[in-house]
């Protein structure tokens, strides 16, 4: 995948960024091509050799319709379920490693739902905002629109999903 100056892109982990400059550079005695990326979350700067591109799982904003589908994920109620917090806490971070949205929404809504039953700990807390922070970052850029209000949708999302899974939980008991 290439990209182009001026071009927002996902930096998985951290969100969106904006490539400021491609050029060659010298690291260590090796030549090679750099995109310098400006973190626009918290305005830091970092540099990805292109050999690296795919490593880091660096990769273009999505699509409006891929923002459509993150919703559909994150309201439908289906929220995976794990009783050993390590085993949790290991499939969620290779989730989030991976930077699809799809797989940071089921890592948020998992979290989200463990939270409602007790007290994260302290690194899921960061997981669980971190996931949060990816997602609401990338809807504002793909809608134009602030970060509190990509929030205020996410959070909406979130609770019309735990509601139904409420609902469908009260409802298989009743059985």
């Amino acid at each position: 995948m290439t990209f182009r100056v001026g071009q927002k892109v996902v930096y998985p982990n951290h969100g969106v960024g904006l490539v400021e400059k491609i050029e060659p550079g010298r690291i260590d005695g090796v030549e090679q091509l750099y995109f310098h990326l400006k973190l626009l979350g918290n305005n830091s700067r970092v540099m990805v050799p292109k050999a690296n591109l795919d490593l880091v799982g660096l990769r273009p904003l999505c699509h409006h319709k891929e923002v459509r589908t993150l919703f559909d994920i994150l309201e439908d109620g289906n929220i995976d379920t794990y009783k050993d917090w390590k085993g949790r806490y290991k499939q969620n971070l290779d989730k989030m490693k991976t930077g699809r949205l799809i797989d940071v929404a089921e890592v948020l809504k998992n979290l989200r739902l463990v939270s409602q039953r007790k007290s994260l700990s302290f690194r899921e807390k960061k997981m669980y905002e971190r996931a949060k922070y990816f997602i609401v970052s990338e809807v504002a850029h793909v809608r134009s629109i602030t970060e509190r209000e990509a929030e205020e949708q996410v959070e909406a999302a979130l609770t019309s999903s735990l509601a139904k899974r409420q609902r469908t939980t009260r409802a298989a008991a009743a059985c």
